[in-house]
Parts: C-alpha cells; structure tokens; sequence
C-alpha cells in the first residue's frame, strides 16, 4: 500500500542523495502548514496522527527535551495512539542520574549516538544493546522501537522515538520515511522550543504576567497600565549581620530557604512576584481577580508556618533564626516598564506601594512581622480577627493611617474571614 501521495520533486530524482529523499504530503504539511501553531506538543500530535492516516502504524512516540530551566532537566511529550493530547512529564535536575536514564536511548542519544532500533519481536536477537524500556515496551504489544537525535543550533540536542504494535514491526521503507522528517521537524520543534524557552526564562525573571506583557510587545519605557491591587512587601531581618558572621555558601543557602518559604505560598495562591531586592520581595494580587484578598492572606498564613519550620531546621543545624517584617496594603498601581534607555525594569509604582514599604518598615519599631492597613483589612472584611495598633504617621503621608496586625498572628482566621464575607470590592477600588 502507498501510505503517503508522493510529490513532484522538480528534477532530483529519488535516488539523487538529497533531502528529502521522497518528499511526501506529510512532509510538505511539517514544512508549510504549522507555522500558526505555538505549540511543540500540538504539533507533534498532529504529525503521529497524520502518519497514522497515511498508513504508517505509530502507536506510540515520544519527544525528549532538555530546557533550561532552574527547577527542570528536561520535559517529554508522549502519545499514544487515540489520544487527541500528548501527556507532558517534566524531570528535575538528577532524574539524569538514576539507572533507569543511565540504561536508556535518551542517554545513549544524548551522548552520541544518531539512531537506534529495538526489534521488540526479537527479544534481543538483532539488537545492537539491550535497553530497559524494551521489556516495558515488549510488555505492552510493541513489536518495534526506533529513536533519533533532533539536533537543534549550537549542538543542542533532543530525542524523538516511534514504537509501533504491528506484528513485524516497521518496514525498512516507513523508517525511511520518519528519518525524513527529521529535518524538518528540527526545525519545526528549535522555533517552538525556543519561543518555550524565551517564555520560561521571562517567566523565572519577572514573573508570569510581566512575561505574557513582554512578549506580547510592551517593551517601549513607559508602556504600561493601571491596576487595582493587593500588595506585599517583605523583607528579612538582619541580613546584614548575618552576611557577615556567617561563610557565603551558608548565607546563600539560608536566604533561598527563606525566599523559597515566601514566595512558593504567593505563586500557589496566584500572587506575581515582581521583584527580589537584596532579602526583599515584592509581589502583588490583582483585583480583577474576586479572591485577591484572601489568596494574599492565605499566602502569608503559608508563609508564616514555612517559615516557622525553616526556623526549626536552622536550630538543629546551629544556624540562627531568620526574621522578617511584612507589610500589606491595596490600591491602584502603575504597572509597566520604567527604567533607562537600554535597561528596563517591569514592576510596579504608586502612592500604594509606598505604604506597603512604609508598613514593612513599621514592623521593626512595632515589633510584629505582619502589618495591615486600615484600607486593605476593610476591603477584605476581616477586621474581627485583626489587632487595630492605632494609628501611626508614615513618611511621605500627609495625615496617620490605621494600622492593623493579626490578633495572636492568626492569619488563617483572617483568611477564613476573609473568605466568608467577601463578594466583591469596593467602588473606590474600581
């Protein structure tokens, strides 16, 4: 049976030597018709169930991709045939040292090697290694295995792999003709990977929204927008003192444990992360979303037992207990690119984040590590479980503001509370 409707190839023949050797619709498709496609995944599903119509049994792929990113070592997209999505695995930096990367043709791929075929049927007979994944592949009905290397610029390279259940496996012409794809898929995929990566690596550096902003053309200075938020400002103290007593390597460790404490409870509760200065952060809760308020105190109730367990661990290993000073206040802020000619900086400004920073501040003299402002705890309606500290004069303001702290720092009551009365926000944040 002819799987793929072969194509005019000018005047090479098949037997010239060069790519393509056949050129066929699939091939043609690949080239011509994804460019208005994002995304790697989806675009390799489509290729395994074009190949599928045209006759080519796959029943199985996957796709093997280092990325560079600082918690993962590489991501795979598998499919199977059926499915309308590839599952998508990521893999955290070590997965590479363990047996079954070691005895796998990832490894060998990545290594070196350009192909390499398991003829499952044979159990080993024919076979050039024996790799762990054939006893699970043999296991579940494949009958054949081949992998490639898809080379990207600068010597990069990833792994592809088709399996399929047919009894006899592949024939020597339908490998042929996935080896012919690889070219193009090459570069089908670099593009991808690499609008993927850009992505990753504005998302690790500025946050996810900043990042969608960047990418999407706001990168002129000055460009930016108006938002109503909740805001949070935290900061470390005596890190000083600290960075001095201590050798750096343990300084280093201990400020990303306490980093990792604050901000995994932000990002989990859909808190942005804007800024790392020194032992300080800054991150914001849009109101566009209903629950801002309380995800933000959700977050430092997280934050809070984090850190407390954090502190535990700095005990038994005879390091010294870390503080911190948070402070809270919403209102509408400037967010967008400000900065120099050739250097810019995505964040926020605004009378709002002053206070935020100015409440920080307080909580050294007023010795509590959360402080509120009279505006953010009315807004999200949990002053019942709030200690109302009076009212204190902040530098930049014209008249005192009523601060807040949590009553026996119950956070979690105030998010509760929080919870239970909230609807929507006030006018005056609209």
């Amino acid at each position: 049976m002819q799987f793929f409707p072969s194509v005019a190839h000018g005047s090479a023949s098949v037997d010239s030597g060069l790519w393509p050797l056949r050129r066929t619709a699939v091939l043609d498709w690949l080239v011509q018709e994804t460019s208005g496609e994002r995304f790697i995944d989806n675009i390799f599903v489509e290729l395994n169930q074009r190949l599928n119509e045209g006759g080519i049994p796959v029943a199985r792929a996957t796709l093997a991709l280092r990325i560079q990113h600082p918690q993962w070592f590489g991501a795979s997209f598998m499919w199977r045939r059926g499915m309308a999505e590839a599952e998508i695995e990521t893999y955290e930096h070590g997965r590479q040292e363990t047996a079954l990367y070691l005895n796998s043709p990832i490894k060998a791929i990545l290594g070196g090697l350009g192909e390499i075929r398991g003829r499952l049927g044979e159990r080993g007979n024919g076979n050039a290694a024996h790799y762990s994944i054939y006893d699970e592949l043999r296991a579940q009905g494949y009958t054949d295995y081949v992998a490639w290397p898809i080379d990207h610029t600068l010597g990069r390279r990833h792994v592809v792999s088709f399996a399929t259940d047919r009894p006899g496996g592949f024939r020597d012409d339908e490998v042929e003709l996935l080896r012919d794809l690889l070219p193009a898929f090459a570069l089908v995929s670099e593009i991808r990977l690499k609008n993927r990566l850009a992505r990753t690596l504005l998302d690790t550096y500025v946050g996810p929204h900043a990042s969608a902003e960047i990418l999407a053309g706001a990168i002129t200075r000055g460009s930016g927008t108006t938002v109503g938020a909740a805001i949070l400002i935290c900061d470390l103290r005596d890190f000083t003192n600290l960075s001095e007593l201590w050798p750096r390597d343990d300084v280093i460790d201990m400020l990303n444990g306490y980093f990792d404490a604050m901000s995994e409870p932000i990002e989990k509760h859909g808190g942005e992360i804007l800024k790392f200065v020194g032992d300080g952060l800054l991150a914001i809760f849009p109101l566009d979303k209903p629950t801002a308020a309380v995800d933000l105190l959700r977050a430092v109730a997280e934050a809070q037992s984090a850190m407390v367990a954090l502190n535990l661990k700095h005990e038994q290993l005879g390091r010294p207990t870390l503080g911190y000073g948070i402070g809270i206040h919403v209102g509408d802020v400037m967010y967008g690119n400000i900065g120099s000619k050739r250097r810019l900086d995505f964040t926020v400004i605004g009378p709002a984040v002053n206070i935020a920073a100015r409440l920080e501040a307080l909580t050294k003299k007023v010795k509590r590590p959360v402080l509120l402002s009279k505006t953010f705890a009315e807004m999200a309606g949990c002053q019942k479980t709030l200690e109302s500290l009076g009212a204190y004069p902040l530098k930049g303001l014209g008249e005192p503001i009523e601060v807040f702290a949590f009553a026996g720092d119950r956070c979690s009551a105030a998010a509760a509370e929080a919870e239970e009365t909230v609807e929507s926000f006030p006018p005056l944040l609209a």
